[in-house]
């Protein structure tokens, strides 16, 4: 059985998916982008401050869920331009242990959407 698990502290989805999905103890969480949900607009001052956004907005969904940054498993970073790897890297370490710090891969890719420079979507356990 599958519980859908929405907030207003995160991007509404704009087509027909959730914000996330929990499964027994696993909460899927759809990919994010740098999209403030307080006015809607997107957040694309640098890569650090985009990535950031991503990275709230993972948040709030994870709150949502009784959950945090600690209960993340698995990460899938999109990112347009590899050679942002380092600044992303940096603003990504700040949110976990790196003695715990989830499985990840991070990959390049043709185009996100709103074409946004990175996008992670991420798997937690409880």
């Amino acid at each position: 059985m599958k519980t859908i698990i929405n907030t207003e502290n995160a991007p509404a989805p704009v087509g027909p998916y959730n914000q996330s999905v929990k499964v027994g103890n696993m909460l899927f969480i759809s990919g994010q982008i740098a999209l403030d949900p307080t006015n809607g607009e997107l957040i694309l001052t640098s890569i650090e401050d985009e990535t950031e956004q991503v990275m709230k907005n993972l948040g709030a969904v994870l709150s949502k869920a009784g959950m945090n940054y600690e209960n993340i498993v698995k990460a899938s970073v999109f990112v347009k331009d590899m050679n942002l790897y380092s600044r992303i890297n940096a603003v990504y370490a700040k949110y976990f242990d790196e003695a715990t710090a989830p499985a990840r891969e991070l990959v390049e890719v043709a185009n996100l959407p709103k074409f946004v420079n990175i996008e992670i979507s991420v798997i937690a356990a409880d």
